[in-house]
């Protein structure tokens, strides 16, 4: 199992891929610019294991990876906590009904790939669980119009 940051008062965002680079990348873009921690996560397994021992502000997950999808993920983290919001991403357009929707009520929003950095920054600070999320940090990295 990765080395996972300790369980601190402090929120972290769990980012859930299949796609190395892509985890990578997301978890450098979103380190460099939001002021909480960032783990990613490649299986959602794994990500499920670690949960309990990481104070989780909000997950940003795949909708498609070969263990189980982004929506069966999300109802698995809701069995263990209700209270964790989740934006999923997709290079899919997906729709879901009404009832698979209501099932995963912890699911705020759907961004679709390719997004900029921002936008999922933006998303994450608009959805973070306390009055109190990250803020998104602007500089001068050649990332940022991702």
């Amino acid at each position: 199992m990765p080395n996972l940051p300790h369980l601190s008062s402090e929120k972290i965002v769990v980012l859930v891929d299949d796609e190395i680079s892509y985890i990578d990348l997301l978890e450098q873009l979103l380190s460099e610019h939001l002021a909480c921690p960032v783990h990613g996560f490649t299986k959602p397994a794994d990500a499920l294991r670690a949960m309990p021992a990481l104070n989780v502000g909000l997950i940003v997950t795949d909708y498609q990876m070969p263990e189980m999808t982004g929506l069966e993920f999300i109802a698995a983290v809701q069995k263990m906590n209700p209270d964790i919001p989740v934006v999923m991403i997709t290079a899919y357009h997906l729709k879901f009904t009404e009832r698979e929707l209501a099932e995963v009520p912890s699911l705020k929003v759907i961004v679709r790939k390719p997004f900029k950095w921002a936008a999922l920054a933006n998303e994450v600070v608009k959805y973070w669980p306390d009055p109190h999320p990250p803020k998104v940090i602007i500089s001068g990295s050649p990332f940022h119009d991702m």
